[in-house]
């Protein structure tokens, strides 16, 4: 128990700081970028929130409703956004991911959650696409992971790769007052805390 609870705020603190280097991105960026970051700062804090350890703070039956109505919501705009391009379409994933696992995790088959909640239906979840949730997220972290090799390595050598190599969004346009070698790097933390949280439904 005390093991799971530290895991449980190491994962908040990871996506509360993952979401506020996304509002750094927000205030800086334009457009396409700052539907991205706002995204990715709504999908972070929601994480990070859901992460809290029960033993702290358990939320009430009403509070993982509104998880799924708020990621819901997220989802929608996302499917209206996704033409624009693939990140958007990760979006839609990630928010229909959120909805699940509040279903998943709100009052009623007394499995074990994450981070001490108790979940929901079905011993947690739905094996199937649990499992189909791990792969892709799994696949997520390896490709964006593998993104990060060449961006560090223009920026050493000159410098401009950062602006243009890497993942979508981390142009000039996604960088004012932030780092825009570190979306990458933050989409990997993400990734690897939706696999956290998948792995304990």
């Amino acid at each position: 128990m005390h093991g799971q609870t530290l895991s449980g705020w190491l994962l908040v603190a990871l996506c509360a700081a993952t979401g506020a280097y996304c509002l750094l991105r927000l205030r800086g960026g334009r457009g396409e970028h700052r539907e991205e970051a706002a995204g990715e700062a709504l999908m972070a804090f929601g994480m990070a929130a859901m992460a809290v350890p029960a033993a702290v703070l358990a939320p009430p039956a009403w509070g993982w409703v509104l998880y799924a109505a708020v990621f819901g919501g997220a989802a929608l705009r996302g499917l209206w956004h996704a033409r624009a391009g693939v990140v958007h379409a990760h979006h839609v994933v990630g928010s229909l991911a959120m909805v699940y696992m509040a279903l998943a995790m709100a009052p009623g088959g007394g499995a074990p959650g994450h981070a001490g909640h108790t979940a929901g239906y079905a011993a947690g979840g739905v094996p199937l696409l649990t499992g189909a949730l791990l792969l892709y997220y799994a696949a997520y972290v390896l490709r964006s992971g593998v993104r990060l090799m060449p961006v560090a390595a223009g920026r050493a050598g000159t410098g401009a790769a950062a602006g243009t190599g890497g993942a979508p969004g981390t142009g000039a346009a996604a960088g004012r007052g932030a780092r825009p070698e570190l979306v990458p790097a933050c989409r990997v933390a993400m990734g690897l805390g939706m696999i956290t949280m998948l792995l304990t439904l």
